[in-house]
């Protein structure tokens, strides 16, 4: 290992030890790259989003921007759960 970092031999130098790190950060610069490009695909359906314009979903968003009063609110909810109610698992409810 002397013989090959020792300049005054006729040698590269000790500059010769810095390849295998130019290579290391090449190659690990590539594989990032290529992680956060998405080379690889996606694995799978993309997860759904929940339905923004579900008439029960609106109500809240109203309510939450403040559009409409916590009475209203539950006024309007208990109408929209009678025709829009959410289903378990056996059914309506």
């Amino acid at each position: 290992m002397q013989t090959l970092a020792h300049f005054a031999d006729g040698g590269p130098g000790p500059w010769i030890l810095l390849f295998p790190l130019f290579w290391a950060a090449v190659v690990f610069g590539g594989i990032t790259l290529v992680r956060r490009t998405g080379w690889r695909g996606r694995r799978g359906p993309r997860p759904a989003r929940p339905d923004d314009s579900s008439p029960i979903t609106v109500l809240g968003h109203r309510f939450a921007s403040g559009e409409i009063d916590e009475d209203e609110y539950w006024r309007r909810l208990s109408v929209l759960n009678e025709e829009f109610g959410r289903t378990g698992r056996a059914g309506p409810v």
